[in-house]
């Protein structure tokens, strides 16, 4: 029996290019062209252990804008609540159960926030 030939959606989306004429766009990446204020974005904060050995996090997702301002939101919310954290997948991820600091920093920056679980 012969083998499968291996595409790109079998490497889950990833594509690494050198050519500089290369354009993320043609295999269906996502850009944030459009820039939402603040009081026009709802973001969910949920709190999580699954796959994380037992340790308890505050996840924020729906964000929606450049990638570099969801960076600098991390970084703000982790400094705000003196923790560590990472952002990935487009989500912002802080150590412990802080929704309630984080939801009232949020909503001071005048986001929309929804507690979702526990």
């Amino acid at each position: 029996m012969a083998k499968k030939k291996m595409g790109l959606e079998d490497l889950g989306g990833f594509v690494f290019s050198t050519n500089e004429e290369f354009d993320p766009k043609e295999y269906g990446a996502q850009e944030y062209d459009e820039i939402l204020q603040p009081h026009e974005q709802l973001l969910e904060a949920h709190y999580s252990s699954k796959g994380r050995a037992g340790k308890k996090v505050t996840v924020i997702k729906g964000y929606i804008g450049p990638e570099e301002d969801l960076n600098q939101l991390g970084k703000d919310l982790k400094k705000k609540c003196g923790v560590g954290g990472s952002v990935k997948d487009r989500e912002i991820i802080i150590q412990g159960d802080v929704r309630d600091k984080i939801m009232a920093y949020l909503q001071d920056l005048g986001y929309k926030v929804k507690r979702i679980g526990g």
